[in-house]
């Protein structure tokens, strides 16, 4: 079992992601580096036209299965750079962070969005969380809000900059300190964080306004000059 099949089991934290973004969620849509499928099964049988990109083979070969039925997913072997078509929503979830050159993934996204659409982005927040699992995954840097202020998009104006899961972050570091050479957590850390403390930390972000957490999200809205 990989770190995506772990992962996957997280179903409350999941749920948690789609209910903050569904309001950006429009047709055409596109999720890129969409992984086993995790979040695609949450919108799928809401949104027309989804689109999926996906670069690891396994991942893709795992994609084109769970999908092969369903007429309004279509699977994309392509980078976003070089996609031709335009889309009104890119889903941009855990993959900023294993981009090397990220200021130009996230021009490249804003270039293949129709004005008035959402570039969502959702990846892990702070470096001194960064640790044997951020390696072993693939992660480059973790991010501060400060990070996406600091853009100065020309084409781009964001409309929602928030920190999420406050008890993840304080878990996530006790986790480093305690567990210095684990690498990917086991089923059961995955378990109780997503079954016990995430319904706690959906409250707590809540009433700390966001301002605390283990990843950062960022909606940027695609504005075009005349």
């Amino acid at each position: 079992m990989n770190y995506l099949d772990i992962f996957d089991s997280a179903k409350v934290w999941i749920k948690y992601v789609h209910f903050l973004n569904k309001k950006y969620y429009q047709d055409d849509f596109l999720e890129i580096g969409a992984g086993i499928g995790s979040f695609t099964d949450k919108y799928k049988r809401n949104i027309k036209n989804i689109f999926l990109t996906e670069i690891d083979k396994n991942n893709l070969n795992i994609l084109k299965k769970k999908y092969q039925n369903d007429t309004n997913v279509t699977i994309l072997e392509s980078e976003v750079a070089k996609i031709s078509q335009k889309f009104n929503t890119i889903c941009h979830f855990n993959v900023l962070e294993h981009v090397k050159e990220d200021k130009e993934e996230i021009i490249n996204c804003l270039n293949k969005i129709n004005k008035d659409g959402y570039l969502i982005i959702l990846a892990p927040a702070h470096n001194e969380l960064y640790g044997n699992l951020d390696r072993a995954v693939g992660h480059y840097r973790r991010y501060k809000k400060s990070f996406f202020k600091d853009l100065n998009l020309s084409d781009g104006k964001i409309v929602e900059l928030k920190y999420m899961d406050c008890m993840g972050y304080i878990l996530y570091y006790m986790n480093k300190l305690i567990y210095k050479n684990e690498t990917y957590p086991s089923s059961l850390k995955i378990f109780i964080w997503d079954k016990i403390f995430t319904p706690i930390t959906i409250l707590l972000d809540f009433l700390t306004a966001y301002r605390f957490g283990k990843n950062v999200l960022c909606v940027i809205k695609k504005i075009e000059h005349n």
